[in-house]
């Protein structure tokens, strides 16, 4: 398995980005997908988690500003990220839960 992560890039405070994790090649519609995040100095935390059947789950300090989906037939997830903040700051991963394997990170800037 392999996970490619798309989409990070610079934007102010109050913005939007859109992040994408496709696994080309592969069928990951029976695992729960998830992204997380590393922001400097900091360890790696789960941002959202949408289970094999559409269950989300998201961190407190993110919870209603993003949004996690998943298109099983494109094998990919995404999170739509609105309202940024400045503590967003991170480098964020896409994983499939069970493989063990991790995107490449895509790093997320928010300016003030």
């Amino acid at each position: 398995v392999q996970l490619q992560a798309s989409g990070g890039g610079l934007v102010q405070a109050g913005g939007s980005l859109r992040l994408s994790c496709v696994a080309p090649g592969s069928t990951l519609t029976s695992n729960a997908m998830a992204w997380y995040r590393r922001a400097p100095g900091k360890t790696r935390t789960l941002v959202a988690r949408i289970s094999s059947t559409g269950v989300r789950r998201y961190a407190a300090a993110v919870s209603g500003r993003f949004t996690i989906s998943r298109d099983n037939a494109k094998n990919s997830v995404d999170l739509q990220m609105t309202n940024l903040k400045p503590e967003d700051t991170a480098v964020y991963y896409c994983t499939a839960d069970g493989t063990g394997v991790w995107g490449q990170g895509t790093r997320v800037t928010v300016s003030s």
